[in-house]
């Protein structure tokens, strides 16, 4: 068990220590989307759901998710992050809604469950602004996309 970062030799759940690692610029990419009827997508297109501008509302709360990662994630270290841009974009094919989530930071950890904190606690508030009109829609293809900087290297979903 002690191949895993998060066990220690005894199997026991614990915190990676950084503490001998040096700080380095660090980035990383997650995406996702949620999928809604016909009618749910166009009321978000025209804005016009009861509870106001879905997409500002998604955003913001992806960005302040991110911010809160280490609060939810037990064994996540706090990161001060550099930047958290979030992005969203309608789809009519799906129909639906894409986040992308990019978190930078300049330090000893990397950033990809901000990013993907970001993705999720957005397409969750997507979720929650809409679910009066359609409590089908499906949350899906939560991934990390690319990660650049640390010890292991840049890396891209191929």
């Amino acid at each position: 068990m002690s191949d895993l970062s998060h066990v220690d030799a005894a199997g026991r759940a614990r915190m990676v220590d950084i503490s001998g690692k040096d700080s380095t610029v660090r980035m990383a990419r997650a995406q996702g989307n949620i999928v809604m009827k016909a009618e749910t997508f166009a009321s978000i297109r025209d804005n016009q759901l009861a509870k106001g501008d879905v997409l500002t509302v998604a955003k913001l709360a992806g960005i302040m998710g991110a911010k809160r990662t280490s609060d939810l994630v037990p064994l996540c270290h706090p990161i001060a992050l550099s930047d958290i841009d979030l992005r969203l974009w309608l789809d009519e094919s799906l129909p639906g809604v894409w986040v992308e989530a990019t978190a930078r930071t300049t330090g000893k950890t990397g950033v990809e469950m901000e990013a993907i904190m970001g993705v999720s606690v957005s397409l969750v508030t997507l979720y929650d602004m809409a679910k009066g009109v359609d409590k089908g829609m499906v949350i899906g293809q939560i991934c990390l996309v690319e990660k650049r900087g640390g010890k292991s290297g840049d890396w891209e979903r191929g």
